[in-house]
């Protein structure tokens, strides 16, 4: 029976976890404020613990969601960019 709900324990933190990481980036912003507040509110932590908790939790794990690395859709700078190759110039 306890192994039972320790595995049912495991399976729905991992559902939350994937939901969490998949999360359009404005929906996961606004519910780490929402979750930061609602632990201020409950006095888990203080108001500048809340505001790291929420920075914390809005960022995102790595590539795929374009919210905080800004590498996707950069324009190059500098002398590679303008070097073109002379078949690219047809």
């Amino acid at each position: 029976m306890a192994q039972n709900l320790i595995v049912g324990i495991i399976v729905a933190l991992a559902a939350v976890y994937a939901v969490w990481r998949w999360m359009p980036a404005g929906w996961r912003r606004s519910a780490a404020t929402k979750l930061a507040a609602g632990s201020h509110r409950a006095g888990l932590v203080d108001a500048q613990r809340a505001d790291a908790l929420a920075a914390s939790l809005a960022k995102t794990s790595g590539c795929g969601s374009c919210d905080s690395c800004g590498s996707c859709g950069t324009a190059k700078t500098g002398p590679a960019a303008t070097d073109a190759p002379p078949s690219a110039a047809r």
